[in-house]
């Protein structure tokens, strides 16, 4: 069908149809962005940060197949993190990286952590592999732990416990969106109110 078929599909099906009447619809000159929209743009363009050094393809502290990946931002309270290292979170997503090059594997880990982002999970997991077989030893592993540490809404990582893939897969703790937090702040004003 071609748009002039449409338009006139369209045309005909809204023949005799007349617009209503609004006389009550109040137009504002001056649009205020609330804190909440200013949280979500900031938080949708804080993975796309356009330095060439973000996130790059070019190095990466190297790490061991079998060595255990940990970072914590300041503010992640302990027993939050001990939470997370004990695999105790239910795992919202998983991503897969093996058999990707470091970048298609770094274009998913952006995609994905957007994608959960916007879904509002927060406990995923990244499976890289340990990297035993590759040259040089767990490439993709350290790769993948020098992202994550640099991306913002990243709050903490830690190894996986075996029954998660161990030291070839790594939870992914990521920030809570405005609105969960006001929700959470809600809920425990109520209850200590």
């Amino acid at each position: 069908m071609s748009q002039e078929d449409d338009l006139d599909l369209f045309q005909q099906m809204m023949d005799g149809v007349k617009p209503l009447a609004q006389d009550t619809a109040e137009l504002k000159k001056d649009h205020h962005v609330s804190d909440a929209q200013l949280a979500r743009r900031e938080a949708a363009m804080s993975l796309t940060e356009d330095q060439p050094e973000y996130l790059s393809l070019d190095h990466a502290p190297m790490i061991k197949p079998n060595d255990i990946i940990e970072f914590k931002r300041s503010g992640v309270q302990d027993g939050v993190y001990r939470k997370l290292r004990l695999g105790k979170y239910p795992i919202q997503a998983r991503l897969d990286l093996h058999k990707r090059t470091l970048q298609q594997a770094r274009d998913e880990i952006v995609k994905f952590l957007r994608q959960c982002l916007r879904m509002d999970i927060r406990s995923v997991v990244i499976i890289h592999g340990k990297g035993e077989r590759s040259n040089p030893p767990a490439m993709m592993k350290s790769y993948t732990a020098s992202w994550l540490a640099q991306i913002s809404d990243v709050l903490a990582v830690h190894s996986a416990q075996t029954f998660h893939g161990g030291t070839g897969a790594v939870y992914v703790m990521l920030k809570k969106s405005a609105e969960k937090k006001l929700e959470n702040r809600e809920r425990h004003q109520k209850r200590l109110g």
